[in-house]
């Protein structure tokens, strides 16, 4: 069989269909292997960045860990000293009425004129309830029948006397029948106590100047 010149021709137009469709197949596996290859990097740093994270969170769980010990620990210490400064104030405020109970006689009289013996811790009923006071001494104002009523703090402050006035002395002053004399004795006493004291008609002796 002769090789024609159509037949050549065709020959080549195959041959180069066949070449051109390799070329093609050839370019989209290199291309389907960078995209393959691209894919493989970004899981592995997605996965470096998840291995990152699980660290990192593991480490946040460790820290809230102490700190979550930190806070039980300082708050039991918190619960200790809370004792132990209930402990302190109920000394410092017990001595301070030992204090006042041999004082405030002396200065009733020398600044009211008020007489009276003794001073006590004592409950009283005003108002319908009972209350805790003190200081409580029954005494004499030129002839008149007293009652003495005081408040103990080591330091006393404006609220306190308007506290000890609602709780106890205007109470007082009207359910038992007799004139009241407030006090509150201390170790420091703040001006605006003074002022406050003055206005409600109540007395405020410090320690130091008794």
């Amino acid at each position: 069989m002769a090789l024609t010149p159509e037949l050549y021709d065709l020959i080549v137009r195959i041959v180069d269909d066949r070449v051109r469709d390799i070329k093609v197949a050839r370019e989209e596996y290199e291309r389907l292997r960078e995209s393959i290859a691209k894919l493989a990097e970004a899981q592995r740093r997605t996965e470096e960045r998840l291995e990152r994270l699980a660290e990192r969170v593991e480490e946040l769980a460790e820290a809230q860990r102490r700190t979550e010990e930190r806070l039980e620990k300082l708050i039991a210490a918190l619960d200790s000293l809370r004792v132990e400064v209930g402990r302190l104030s109920d000394a410092v405020g017990f001595g301070l009425e030992d204090i006042a109970r041999v004082v405030l006689p002396g200065w009733l009289h020398k600044n009211l004129g008020v007489e009276v013996d003794e001073l006590r811790r004592e409950f009283i009923t005003i108002g319908g309830r009972e209350v805790e006071v003190d200081l409580y001494g029954e005494g004499r104002l030129r002839g008149e029948r007293v009652v003495v009523v005081g408040e103990v703090k080591s330091r006393i402050s404006e609220s306190d006397v308007r506290r000890f006035y609602e709780r106890v002395y205007a109470p007082a002053s009207e359910d038992l029948g007799v004139r009241v004399v407030g006090v509150l004795f201390g170790y420091l006493v703040h001006p605006s106590a003074r002022r406050r004291a003055r206005e409600l008609g109540l007395h405020v002796v410090a320690s130091y100047g008794a």
